[in-house]
């Protein structure tokens, strides 16, 4: 996979892509990450980008005409190149569409930067995708989880050793708790199940956990969850303890 940055700070992905997956899937070529300044778009000796709002008010928006040709000409030297806006007014982030972009060859994404981005730059991209529903500076920061999320589901970025089958949001639940040495901390102990050696127990554990995490912490995720028979079986065990064992 191929992503290009289109920012006015390209030296903020400077340091977090040279560590930990993303790091590692880049020096084994898996992944390709190109950064480029948007000012070498501007064709004015001060390499300006952005201006005024026309109509008034405060800050100010990233101009058309820089971004509209960084763009085309980006995307003219890749034709398939998927041109993903960070913005707001996107497509929230979640791990669907995590999965789709991964499946990506080429995205390029832009990075919106004081009070916006002048609104004609709209007819070059394909998607707007947004982390959440809080304000940032630009949109630097949230290009960097993009990148953090979709690469990780690159295949071959993991590496044999790990795997996203257990992992939060997965399969629409949380993940099971997890522990490590020592077996006991203070008073705290790791539960007996995970001593056992029993699979087919620790998995069963694993799963209910998951759903009792879930209830607990996220129970919006429970309510756009379809449930399988098993995973009813433990919500009703979770709900009314007494009744455990019985079939829902």
């Amino acid at each position: 996979m191929k992503i290009t940055i289109l920012t006015l700070f390209p030296e903020m992905f400077d340091s977090p892509l040279k560590y930990s997956l993303i790091g590692k899937a880049i020096e084994r070529g898996i992944i390709q990450i190109d950064v480029i300044n948007l000012r070498d778009y501007a064709l004015d000796k001060h390499r300006q980008v952005d201006d005024y709002p026309y109509g008034g008010g405060a800050g100010m928006v990233i101009k058309a005409d820089v971004a509209l040709r960084a763009l085309r000409e980006l995307r003219r030297d890749d034709p398939e190149v998927r041109t993903i806006l960070m913005s707001p007014a996107g497509r929230t982030l979640n791990q669907d569409l995590a999965r789709e972009l991964a499946r990506e060859k080429k995205l390029l994404v832009l990075c919106g930067h004081y009070e916006g981005i002048d609104e004609r730059v709209l007819t070059e991209i394909d998607d707007q995708v947004s982390i959440g529903d809080y304000i940032l500076t630009g949109g630097e920061t949230a290009a960097l989880v993009l990148i953090e999320v979709v690469v990780r589901l690159v295949p071959g970025v993991l590496g044999s050793e790990m795997s996203i089958d257990d992992e939060s949001f997965n399969d629409g639940l949380l993940e099971y708790p997890q522990y490590t040495r020592p077996r006991q901390v203070e008073d705290l102990e790791v539960p007996a199940v995970l001593l056992s050696g029993n699979h087919e127990e620790i998995r069963r554990w694993r799963k209910k956990e998951s759903i009792r995490k879930t209830l607990l912490m996220r129970p919006d995720l429970l309510l756009k969850k379809r449930l399988d028979e098993e995973e009813r079986r433990y919500l009703m065990e979770i709900l009314f303890p007494e009744h455990e064992g019985e079939r829902p």
